[in-house]
């Protein structure tokens, strides 16, 4: 007899989960087969941080290919430990090529200040949240927080990002960057408070450094000779990228990295952890490295044959080689030389532009989104269940006030509407009760509406304290959860979340009702 299964409400949205009970439970003397051992004291239900989360279908039945990115997506790196590494190497550079005061190497800048979505206004040196309907929610000023007329033109004038004024903090590799920006606005301000600032200049000065410590591969060379302090290592990546081949995918790693790098990062990742593919370039059928990403979908570069000391032995025209590498390449002639169908083709990556929007708006690519961040969101998601709940019944109760408005409003015209003479007092008494029962209901409202910004407030700054959660900002969608709901057809907080699925896996997207169909 199959086991019996109850339902019961899960703590994240409105997913049900259900436990298994066995109809004949075993008593001391009948011993658990293997498979009662495996199912007992578990639940079928997958924790919200393994899950994979879908914005629009997917048969993963009909993928034949799947590609990934390699940093941040294949190679998950330890963000504080990458931050800090970053900041040390471009204010040394600050230093040395842009004439910064050596103290600067003494600031602390925080690693936990950025997050993915945030904007940098060059112009006035501020770095601002934006949510999906580009609103401006918190701003800071290094780090004080701005309010009332310092941030009025935000709220007065229309706010084009396609601008040089302002910079997208889109990508992990940015935080350090923004992080960095904030300290030295402060900084200034504390140690030149009468002196007018070029903050666009400051802006340049870090993007020309940050740039030169990857250039001149000081940052790359730190990571290689230290691998463990930056990166982890999983088996599950492994087992992950093996059920993809053994379902008959090609797997092929599209990355911006060029080879020397890619070599020892891939090396470290997956080299030796399945016996039956003991080497990583055993896992992918093409390696594609420094492919300047957007520009491979637009552009036309070649596809250059390299080795892992990046010397090119000559143009690719024909076709892919397993175990050989390549640099640059295009879109076009991927699919060329490939033949895959752009449709059945999943692409994995990080960088919300460089990854994902611009492979969706230039081919047929599915695409799937990860955001590494959103596993310390979901775990904290999770431990602040009872906050959430009385956040939910503030706002149940702003709408069970809105409706009452509604209603004695409506009692307002029925009471206009009648051909009762004028002056009539029992019209005139019905009108005045009406009038303070709105009174009353609109100050109730406003009382409300205070406490609802003060817990989500509080709610928010439980996540990050500065900045709230990374996809909400109130109730809107920030700019960059925004982004990841329209191009990102599935999104993780890692490639191994994958293991937990079936490579035929049918994803399918919760149905969305707009606001007039919930009511």
């Amino acid at each position: 007899m199959p086991p019996r299964t109850a339902g019961r409400r899960g703590p994240h949205d409105n997913d049900i989960c259900f436990e298994t009970t066995l109809v004949n439970p075993p008593d001391s003397e009948r011993p658990l087969s293997l498979l009662q051992t495996l199912r007992k004291g578990h639940s079928p239900s997958l924790a919200p941080v393994h899950q994979v989360f879908c914005n629009r279908d997917l048969n993963l039945a009909e993928v034949e290919a799947v590609g990934f990115d390699m940093d941040y997506t294949l190679a998950h790196y330890h963000q504080d430990a990458i931050e800090r590494l970053s900041v040390e190497k471009t204010l040394e550079r600050l230093v040395i090529e842009r004439g910064y005061p050596r103290e600067i190497l003494e600031l602390k800048v925080p690693t936990d200040f950025a997050i993915r979505g945030l904007v940098i206004d060059t112009v006035r040196g501020n770095i601002f949240k934006l949510d999906s309907h580009r609103f401006v929610g918190r701003v800071y000023h290094g780090f004080k927080e701005l309010n009332g007329d310092d941030i009025i033109e935000y709220h007065t004038q229309a706010m084009s990002m396609t601008t040089s004024r302002y910079a997208l903090v889109d990508t992990l590799f940015a935080l350090p960057e923004a992080a960095l920006y904030a300290t030295l606005v402060d900084y200034l301000e504390r140690t030149r408070p009468e002196q007018r600032h070029d903050w666009r200049r400051l802006y340049d000065d870090i993007r020309y450094s940050i740039d030169l410590a990857h250039r001149d591969d000081s940052i790359k060379d730190d990571i290689i000779a230290n691998m463990d302090q930056y990166l982890t290592r999983n088996l599950d990546l492994a087992h992950t990228l093996q059920r993809l081949r053994s379902a008959g995918k090609k797997l092929f790693v599209l990355t911006n990295s060029y080879a020397r790098f890619t070599e020892h990062v891939m090396s470290y990742l997956l080299d030796g952890l399945l016996p039956q593919l003991p080497r990583w370039q055993d896992y992918f059928d093409i390696v594609i490295t420094g492919a300047s990403k957007p520009g491979f979908f637009t552009d036309r570069q070649p596809f250059l044959r390299v080795d892992a000391s990046e010397e090119v032995s000559g143009e690719e025209f024909g076709q892919f080689e397993a175990g050989q590498m390549y640099q640059g390449g295009n879109l076009i002639d991927f699919h060329r030389m490939t033949g895959f169908r752009p449709d059945r083709v999943l692409y994995v990556g990080d960088h919300i532009y460089g990854d994902i929007v611009r492979s969706k708006k230039s081919t047929a690519w599915r695409t799937a989104m990860v955001v590494q961040e959103i596993e310390g969101e979901l775990l904290r998601t999770d431990e602040l269940r009872g906050e959430r709940a009385r956040l939910d019944a503030i706002e149940h109760e702003l709408v069970r006030i809105n409706e009452e408005i509604a209603f004695e409003l409506g009692l307002a015209r029925r009471l206009q509407e009648l051909d009762a003479p004028e002056g009539d007092v029992e019209v005139k008494a019905a009108f005045d009760e009406i009038t303070r029962i709105q009174s009353q209901l609109r100050a109730r409202r406003q009382s409300v509406l205070q406490e609802l910004w003060q817990v989500e407030r509080q709610l928010e700054s439980e996540f990050n304290r500065y900045w709230g959660l990374l996809f909400k900002m109130g109730n809107e969608n920030t700019i960059l959860g925004e982004q990841i709901e329209v191009y990102a057809c599935i999104y993780t907080s890692r490639v191994e979340n994958l293991v937990h699925y079936s490579p035929m896996h049918y994803f399918r997207a919760p149905r969305q009702p707009m606001p007039h169909e919930r009511s």
